[in-house]
């Protein structure tokens, strides 16, 4: 017994020992925390999505309090939380405008009753591998489908999303802007880089990412950008820029006057403002004709 009572007096003896040690080294090693820090944790959105850079939420606040990143970053947040960050830390924050992001690929396979492709991405292969863009793109030379910069459609980007703002219709990604929040973890995640971001509800939208050059992109795609320069020529505004056999809207200077899809000769230019009723002879499908 009493060797028992000697044992339960030097193990809280030891208790007590460690446990002074710890206060003490807590006081030596106390570092003060920034109440500031708390506060700005407080204004973001807790979605740790990435859009800004840093690993989270908690990262981009400290990034912000020691001066390391603007405010202005959380696209999740927006203006709102941009404006609340500015207060706490005492400045002035600029308006912060709402992107959503846009993938530039226009190449939906689109096919006949009989089963043709009548418009969209062309394959070169079927790839029965695990579904995911990074994984198709490195099999068969740069993945199943002609076009090398097209979209691949295996939905990594999807998976990414924590919005639920994108889809994959008829092997392309496209995004719901409503839903959207601009954090672009989409774009981080997509083997061809894709996709970028531009204000919503833009109705000229040049949705292709081709460099190569004309005859190249027919081959893999029959909505492939060409180079040909025709919607650069005719904007009024200068907005359209045309390089590596690209164009590229610059929408600081579009005013959405839709011209440039009026001379598009592969129709990719698409304009919201422009009523396109579907065509009943052909039939909306990712994997060839609807059977009937």
């Amino acid at each position: 017994m009493g060797e028992i009572l000697i044992a339960v007096a030097i193990l809280g003896g030891l208790g007590v020992a460690f446990g002074a040690v710890l206060a003490a080294a807590s006081k030596v090693f106390y570092v003060e925390t920034d109440p500031r820090l708390d506060k700005l944790n407080e204004c973001l959105p807790g979605a740790n999505c990435g859009g800004c850079g840093y690993a989270g939420c908690a990262g981009y606040a400290e990034a912000v309090l020691k001066g390391e990143a603007p405010i202005g970053k959380c696209a999740s947040g927006g203006n709102e939380c941009a404006q609340a960050m500015a207060e706490i830390m005492g400045v002035e924050a600029g308006e912060v405008t709402r992107k959503v992001a846009l993938v530039r690929c226009s190449g939906e396979k689109i096919y006949d009753k009989d089963g043709n492709l009548v418009r969209g991405a062309k394959s070169k292969a079927t790839y029965e591998g695990f579904k995911d863009c990074v994984a198709a793109s490195k099999v068969g030379g740069n993945g199943p489908i002609s076009c090398k910069y097209g979209c691949l459609g295996f939905g990594t980007c999807v998976k990414a999303c924590k919005y639920d703002a994108i889809s994959v219709v008829n092997g392309v990604a496209k995004v719901n802007e409503d839903r959207c929040v601009g954090c672009l973890a989409c774009a981080a995640v997509c083997p061809r880089q894709l996709i970028v971001p531009v204000e919503p509800h833009r109705n000229v939208v040049i949705a292709c990412n081709s460099m190569a050059k004309g005859a190249v992109t027919t081959r893999g795609c029959t909505v492939g950008c060409i180079g040909c320069g025709l919607c650069k020529k005719i904007c009024p505004e200068g907005a359209i820029t045309v390089t590596n056999n690209l164009a590229v809207i610059d929408y600081s200077k579009c005013t959405n006057c839709g011209l440039c899809a009026t001379v598009c000769p592969k129709h990719l230019i698409k304009d919201s403002n422009v009523e396109n009723l579907p065509d009943p002879s052909v039939v909306v499908s990712m994997n060839g004709p609807a059977v009937k």
